[in-house]
């Protein structure tokens, strides 16, 4: 039997999350992507992953300051190195997930404004995860209404069954290997452009459509040249991904409370038009809206540029892939998969002519 990519083939039990693409829904340990993801901050959900229940009152205080006392690490300037890169490089050795999750937003932030020969901000202890991420950015206490959009956006994307980077981590960790070395793996299968897309390019089609009038004609002679709209489809999802959803509504809410509201009217109007068509040029693909449309509008209104995007999802997503990790150690078999050998038999070795 072949399953090219592992397609179909279970490889772990898990209780971190569910995916399922005929229904649209994603649940992560237990709750409701729609239920958890608007409603717990950022450390409620990492101890949700690594604990299996919510946080009490004092356990989340706890480990709330035990993060804040882990942020600070040293981030030097390597010229043209981007932050994933950095992390690779920077991330200090070691097998603490409070650790890793904590310097994780550090390296990126420092790495971010030292690219751009700005000097780096210490992170402020009385800070939440998510708060102290956008400060270290821009050295601005942000507003309660993007930090709220910016959890939404890590709890949402904080982890998603056994995809490649996960799978990375989990095979890493069955090896004996420490967590610092299941991460790092992790974030170089996040790096192909096959695995976590782009969600940079949603937001490009959307500025460059620029009025809602124009998407019909951009839309249509995007599909007739077989190019492939970007932010719709998706390999799981047969349905709408459950995740645009939730981070549509987060939009909604914070671009009604000051942000640019003409952009937010534009990306429905983008988002309609798209369905539409692709429903009339590729009927039965079932092509919906994905997690990276929504993405890239909701990331933008917080103010982060295009080349933070994947670096933001990996600040989330690194508790999920240690989640895993975790979980591969309490019940660990060696992850060894077999090859179908198609090459060439009955060869037999002759001598070269001298």
């Amino acid at each position: 039997m072949n399953n090219r990519g592992l397609e179909g083939v279970v490889a772990a039990e898990t209780k971190l999350s569910h995916v399922d693409g005929e229904r649209g829904e994603l649940i992560i340990a237990g709750y409701r992507v729609d239920d958890l993801a608007p409603n717990a901050t950022f450390e409620e959900t990492v101890w949700l992953l690594w604990n299996g229940d919510l946080p009490d009152e004092q356990e989340l205080a706890n480990f709330r300051r035990e993060l804040a006392e882990r942020r600070s690490c040293e981030v030097r300037r390597i010229p043209g190195v981007e932050p994933l890169d950095a992390i690779r490089m920077l991330l200090p050795p070691g097998d603490d997930p409070l650790d890793i999750v904590a310097k994780f937003p550090t390296i990126i932030a420092a790495v971010w404004r030292l690219s751009r020969n700005q000097e780096p901000i210490a992170p402020d202890p009385t800070l939440g995860h998510a708060a102290n991420y956008l400060y270290m950015l821009t050295g601005e206490v942000p507003s309660d209404e993007k930090v709220r959009a910016l959890e939404t956006y890590l709890n949402t994307v904080v982890d998603h069954g056994l995809n490649a980077s996960t799978f990375t981590a989990r095979v890493i960790t069955s090896t004996g290997s420490d967590l610092v070395s299941a991460v790092v793996g992790a974030v170089g299968a996040l790096k192909g452009p096959l695995h976590g897309g782009a969600p940079g390019p949603a937001l490009d089609m959307v500025f460059e459509i620029g009025e809602a009038s124009r998407a019909e004609a951009y839309l249509r002679k995007k599909i007739e040249a077989g190019e492939k709209l970007m932010g719709f489809g998706h390999r799981v999802y047969k349905v709408r991904d459950p995740r645009a959803d939730v981070l549509a509504a987060a939009a909604e809410r914070m671009f009604a409370r000051g942000a640019d509201q003409s952009l937010y009217a534009l990306a429905g109007a983008v988002e309609h038009e798209a369905l539409r068509l692709l429903e009339e040029y590729k009927p039965g693909r079932r092509l919906q809206t994905n997690v990276e449309f929504y993405t890239a509008l909701l990331l933008h209104g917080i103010g982060l540029e295009v080349p933070l995007f994947t670096p933001t999802f990996a600040v989330s997503r690194v508790a999920g892939w240690l989640a895993h990790a975790l979980e591969q150690r309490a019940a660990n078999r060696l992850i060894r998969p077999q090859s179908e050998y198609v090459g060439p038999r009955g060869r037999t070795w002759t001598a070269p002519a001298a």
